[in-house]
């Protein structure tokens, strides 16, 4: 099994004096949900990640947008004192909009050159100690290791001692894969008998300005080699997020393949609030779609196998598909990550024998149409899921504000002792508030 979750903001809302609330970005929901499952013991991700062969914990994270940040993507890896490696990530994005901005050349030679041998380092300290030149992150999209962490500690965020991502179900895990290894049992990675975490956490969001926004971190595989590093991020391997001006009718093919929540009611509160219309979100006649623009935006993280998300790209494919396929979002994320898909096949004849392939993936998409003077004339945005794979936990909430939850498909048979599989929730109740 995988574990990702899903996340979509809530509606807009409007003081007693009508003034219009500023709810959360999508960056800001999606990092936010990601966090709480980074501080779980429970999950493969922050407190509770996996161990590598070494015994040490080496932690991965990564955010992108649809639009709006210089960057748009971001990845993180190697980490050991890192809090909350998803902080990290969305820290880089954000610092990015300052360290893409051209600068004089008078700054550029005042840090240009880097450091003298033996400069930086501490009186006694060996050189491995050294503090690196690390002014910014720069243009770089992936950082990795001790020159992340420095960023970390100048961004301010929360760094830990590597003792606190310890847990005793996960060393038990790692000690047994090995031992399975050393008796000729199998993979010390992999066991067709004991779930052993490849996945990943994760979150989609989209918010009031039809930004798109996915948020992942994990621990890596059981038993990976130290330094490895994984899909989680990799762009386009683990995570994905775009926004293309769409070609055709998006009807075509809206929902109708592959499993899919449609959310239509709170995109269009929302731009209704924004760019109010007599014609809003009414069903056009297909002989009015030639004078529209249609904006459509995904995004995707994914959980599951690394090594066979990154042979194939499987993020990046999925959103190829949707956009140059002219392919419902939900049609394209199945043909990668459903049973029979992309991933499954790279397998070949390991499936099912090394873990290979195994995967799944959530996402989001968006699509909004406007006529030729940029009104907007119909919205609509639905949450994606398919995986091929045992099961995948993973939570949503629809138009309404009500939350599900589920591991296994709809149509799979379940024993009677399972329950609370798809059982609406009430959000406000797990907060403590008042309800009716």
């Amino acid at each position: 099994m995988t574990t990702p979750t899903t996340t979509v903001t809530s509606s807009t809302t409007t003081t007693g004096s009508g003034k219009r609330s500023t709810l959360p970005t999508a960056l800001e929901v999606a990092t936010h949900a990601v966090v709480q499952l980074e501080d779980n013991p429970l999950f493969n991700a922050g407190r509770g990640a996996v161990f590598t062969r070494d015994g040490t914990n080496e932690l991965e994270a990564s955010v992108m947008v649809s639009r709006g940040r210089a960057k748009r993507g971001v990845g993180v890896s190697g980490l050991r004192r890192v809090r909350n490696p998803v902080l990290l990530a969305r820290a880089v994005l954000e610092h990015g909009d300052q360290d893409l901005r051209p600068r004089s050349r008078f700054a550029r030679a005042a840090t240009a050159g880097g450091q003298a041998a033996g400069e930086g380092e501490e009186a006694g300290g060996e050189a491995g100690e050294a503090e690196l030149d690390v002014p910014s992150a720069q243009g770089h999209t992936h950082l990795h290791g001790a020159s992340a962490e420095q960023l970390a500690e100048k961004y301010g965020l929360a760094m830990v001692e590597p003792a606190y991502f310890f847990t005793q179900r996960r060393w038990d895990e790692h000690v047994r894969g090995l031992e399975r290894e050393k008796e000729g049992g199998g993979l010390a990675a992999w066991s067709a008998d004991e779930f052993l975490p490849q996945g990943t956490v994760g979150a989609v969001a989209v918010d009031e300005d039809g930004v798109v926004c996915c948020a992942t971190s994990t621990g890596g595989l059981t038993n990976k080699l130290s330094g490895r590093i994984g899909d989680t991020p990799t762009v386009g391997a683990g995570f994905w997020a775009e926004e293309w001006i769409e070609s055709v009718d998006v009807d075509a093919g809206w929902g109708r393949t592959g499993p899919a929540v449609v959310l239509s009611g709170v995109l269009g509160r929302w731009l209704a609030d924004c760019v109010p219309t007599p014609r809003m979100y009414t069903p056009l006649p297909v002989g009015r779609r030639g004078d529209l623009v249609t904006t459509r935006s995904l995004a995707i993280s994914g959980t599951g196998n690394g090594d066979s998300f990154l042979r194939t790209a499987a993020a990046r494919t999925v959103g190829s598909i949707a956009r140059y396929a002219s392919k419902s979002s939900a049609a394209a994320l199945s043909k990668v990550t459903g049973p029979g898909g992309e991933l499954q096949r790279s397998a070949g004849d390991r499936w099912g024998r090394t873990g290979e392939g195994e995967g799944g993936m959530i996402g989001i998409e968006c699509v909004v149409v406007r006529d030729a003077e940029g009104n907007v004339v119909e919205a609509r945005s639905q949450i994606l899921q398919d995986y091929n794979c045992g099961g995948m936990f993973r939570a949503w909430v629809d138009d309404n504000g009500v939350a599900f939850a589920r591991v296994f498909r709809e149509d799979q048979e379940l024993p009677d002792s399972y329950a609370g599989e798809g059982t609406p929730e009430d959000p406000r109740r797990w907060r403590g508030e008042k309800l009716g």
